[in-house]
């Protein structure tokens, strides 16, 4: 709570003016970049307008309000003098249920892992993986009409392929786990990115994204991306017709080598039907409310093509939106609140852990505290 009310506590007095002097020169650049988007934004506007990039939520059938879920993942990793203890979490919350809803979503609604493993620099990697793996798993099984995904689409694929080249040289049992789990992560992540079930839609919503799909076409200034210029120049409930995902610069790519020869087979035709249905992956931008930016969406082909789908897809993003204070769908942002808390919950499992080898450990108890003494906590989500 310090550190909040007291920023500056801890800085030098002199290294603080001079930042601050900074402060009014990047804050004059700021305001002539938005003055010159003011300026310009009728005729963007009429741009997208022209280019038939502009619609409205009205165009759309009207669909009941759909049950939701968000679900949302994180990992630490608390570095000691001994060992390292790792932890990855995903957890699911269910939405601001429709007043019809009497389904019943069964506990537990998170999956977990924590274990101690020796000092390895790239130990996060595999983690990291094993955190967006159990997010897939639980958006899979979710009963719910319209599941929110942290993140984008795209990103479960890069987070897997970065952990499956680091397992080659990391022997932990963090390792192993994640590898046991890569075929119903690939599993369930093929059921995301298809949403064939006509009664489940799966929905990336990434908070920070660079993508300028649209810039690009109409000519938008470099310094803005999509979603930064869209949030200005779209009304309450206008959107941009879906389109295709930019494609990467270089094919997309899944290593399978380091996984045993039964699960690599298994996973062949994952790898398969996943890059193939990364290119037919669609994205919009949708604007629910004037105190909200434009949210980027993404999802499946089979999603979009479907006029009734795309409506409940809209209704879902505004009935979760509803409340001011909160700048993304309520169950994505209360799945963040949860898993955030992980890292800051380490330092106490520690504590619990040197308690319980304290009162068993036969030689010297300093020992037990010297090799349980904590350096660091290293964290990461989607973001």
């Amino acid at each position: 709570m310090e550190t909040v009310e007291r920023p500056f506590l801890d800085l030098p007095a002199a290294l603080v003016e001079e930042v601050l002097k900074h402060t009014e020169g990047l804050g004059q650049k700021m305001l002539n970049e938005l003055t010159q988007a003011r300026k310009r934004r009728q005729e963007w506007r009429q741009g997208l307008s022209q280019a038939g990039l502009l619609r409205r939520e009205g165009e759309l059938p009207y669909t009941p309000i759909p049950t939701t879920c968000g679900v949302d993942g994180s990992y630490a990793i608390e570095r000691l003098l001994a060992s390292d203890l790792v932890a990855a979490a995903a957890v699911a919350v269910e939405g601001l249920t429709p007043p019809s809803e009497t389904r019943y979503w069964p506990e537990p609604r998170h999956l977990v892992w924590v274990e101690t493993e020796p000092h390895q620099a790239e130990i996060g990697t595999v983690l990291r993986g094993l955190m967006i793996g159990m997010e897939l798993e639980l958006a899979a099984q979710a009963p719910h009409e319209v599941v929110f995904i942290d993140g984008s689409l795209t990103t479960p694929l890069i987070y897997f392929n970065q952990a499956l080249n680091k397992s080659r040289d990391l022997r932990a049992q963090t390792t192993e786990h994640f590898l046991e789990g890569v075929p119903d992560f690939l599993e369930a992540y093929v059921t995301v990115l298809a949403s064939s079930r006509t009664d489940r839609i799966w929905l990336a919503v990434p908070k920070y994204t660079t993508r300028r799909e649209i810039g690009k076409e109409l000519g938008w200034p470099e310094t803005y991306d999509d979603r930064a210029l869209l949030s200005f120049l779209l009304e309450p409930g206008e959107f941009t017709p879906p389109r295709a995902l930019e494609p990467p610069s270089e094919p997309w790519h899944l290593n399978l080598s380091p996984l045993a020869p039964e699960a690599r087979a298994k996973c062949e035709g994952f790898r398969t039907r996943i890059t193939s249905l990364l290119n037919e992956i669609q994205v919009m931008y949708y604007r629910p409310y004037i105190w909200l930016p434009a949210l980027r969406l993404e999802m499946s082909r089979a999603v979009v093509e479907n006029s009734a789908r795309l409506a409940t897809v809209l209704q879902a993003v505004k009935h979760q939106c509803g409340a001011p204070a909160v700048l993304e769908p309520y169950p994505l942002y209360m799945a963040d609140r949860m898993v955030k808390h992980l890292p800051r919950a380490i330092p106490a499992f520690r504590q619990v852990t040197s308690q319980h080898v304290a009162e068993h450990y036969p030689g010297d108890i300093g020992e037990v505290f010297l090799s349980l003494h904590g350096y660091r906590t290293e964290s990461g989500g989607e973001g």
